[in-house]
């Protein structure tokens, strides 16, 4: 049995798409057993270059012959993502030589049968939402393991170890049905926006996935749905349904006057009645303070609230949250110039995070820099990518970030550019970006650069032309 594996001494496992933001979350964890990791991704990176830090051995050539000797025997376990294609060629070794291959999912979803699994779910939120409950947990007497979708900017990593927790907040990853290997003590929707029809083909898959998704939380614990999301759970005998949201009495936990003032901002938590303690309300500072991070919060303090912190530990943790990395990130915030770096990819996500920005930063001429994430994602919808990029002063759209597809013929960003009809807009390679940037007479005020590719890698040549300008 596979967990009769995770539990024996001295494992050796193969990652392959190592450097994944999921897959590394799972190095750490065996590197902080004791066991041997090695693994193979496509491009260096900062995470990877921490991870061999840590302790795991990393190439970047897809060849059997590059792997370590040490990984090439029978009895070791392999772990690849499912972006992974099907003929890469040390994938295609390890099944032929009969090691046991799984997926990442399979290898998450065994952990959280071993743990009680915190597990948080949705088309967008979960990454701000797991990485503020896991906070909240670590600043409790509760305390918790995490595997995280992000860099927590308090931890500087997306990687929890509790010595005394058998708590674990997990990011339920919808892609691919992943989230269906887990096993749920108590689980957060966050949202059920369709995406990834690539996979799910219809919304009515993609919200269906989501209810499967329900039905495999314990009978002993509970589900935490944002009201309103049109699917129905399909939960076990016992489990019980809580919900949340922002100024809504019917919800069971909510949030009301909220309050932005000089930077800060303020709202009251609502908690129902539960095992013998009243309802109750608490107000509290959001230590990122941002509108569309509000309903996150008061997601994750019902969890927290639920497993055990206190009043007093919420209000301490929500106040010194200090957000994710590529989660609304200012990089640079001063009179002159705000740089931001943010990882919004669907619609859903974009919009909110563009009021957010119009919301901090009023009167200020605001210019995005946005990449597409994925061909078929731009396919399904690039009319609400432009509506929501359209409310902004000035847009650059870069190329389509592929990620594991294949190009899609007619499918480019100039069909976000051609639905636009208020921002200026242009598309740009990525290698256009900085001396574009460079041409400009001055500094704009407020620079929007956004996306779940590698827009990233961009962020710090625009970070450090803008400091060269102040």
């Amino acid at each position: 049995m596979l967990n009769d594996n995770i539990q024996r001494c001295k494992m050796k496992l193969y990652f392959i798409g190592i450097g994944g933001i999921g897959m590394s979350a799972l190095v750490r964890y065996f590197l902080s057993k004791g066991d041997q990791v090695a693994g193979y991704d496509l491009t260096p990176s900062p995470l990877i270059d921490a991870l061999v830090q840590e302790g795991a051995s990393v190439h970047f050539e897809d060849d059997p012959q590059s792997i370590p000797t040490a990984f090439r025997s029978p009895d070791v376990l392999v772990v690849y993502t499912p972006a992974v294609p099907q003929d890469h060629k040390e994938l295609r070794f390890f099944r032929e030589q009969g090691n046991r291959v799984i997926k990442r999912a399979e290898l998450l979803g065994e952990l959280t049968r071993r743990e009680r699994g915190l597990c948080v779910a949705g088309t967008h939120g979960k990454t701000t939402t797991s990485t503020l409950l896991a906070h909240l947990l670590r600043q409790s007497h509760v305390d918790c393991h995490a595997f995280l979708g992000g860099i927590s900017n308090n931890y500087k990593t997306n990687f929890l170890l509790s010595e005394h927790s058998d708590y674990a907040v997990i990011e339920a990853d919808e892609f691919d049905r992943s989230f269906h290997h887990l096993s749920p003590f108590i689980a957060i929707i966050t949202s059920a926006d369709p995406d990834h029809l690539d996979i799910y083909h219809t919304a009515v898959a993609y919200r269906e996935s989501f209810e499967h998704f329900s039905s495999l939380i314990s009978p002993e614990g509970a589900l935490v749905m944002k009201k309103g999301i049109p699917m129905t759970p399909r939960l076990q005998p016992g489990t019980r349904l809580y919900t949340y949201a922002l100024e809504d009495k019917e919800a069971d936990f909510r949030a009301t006057d909220i309050h932005v003032a000089e930077g800060k901002l303020f709202f009251t938590w609502h908690y129902p009645a539960l095992e013998g303690r009243p309802a109750g309300q608490l107000r509290v500072e959001l230590g990122v303070p941002l509108l569309v991070n509000v309903e996150n919060a008061v997601a994750a303090m019902a969890v927290a609230f639920l497993v055990g912190a206190t009043e007093e530990e919420l209000q301490a943790g929500v106040a010194s949250f200090r957000g994710v990395h590529r989660r609304f990130d200012r990089v640079i915030d001063t009179p002159q110039c705000v740089l931001i770096d943010d990882y919004a990819h669907h619609p859903h996500e974009l919009a909110p995070s563009i009021r957010s920005v119009k919301e901090l930063y009023p009167g200020r001429h605001i210019l995005g820099v946005f990449q597409p994430h994925l061909y078929s994602r731009t396919q399904d919808f690039y009319r609400e990518f432009a509506e929501a990029l359209d409310t902004l002063d000035e847009v650059i759209l870069l190329d389509i970030y592929p990620a594991r597809e294949r190009p899609i013929p007619g499918v480019t960003s100039e069909l976000i550019a051609g639905e636009m009809h208020r921002a200026k807009v242009q598309v740009l390679s990525k290698a256009d970006l900085l001396p574009f940037l460079k041409e400009q007479s001055k500094l704009p005020e407020v620079i929007l650069m956004v996306g779940a590719g590698d827009i990233d890698r961009l962020v710090p040549q625009v970070a450090e032309w803008i400091r060269t300008r102040l």
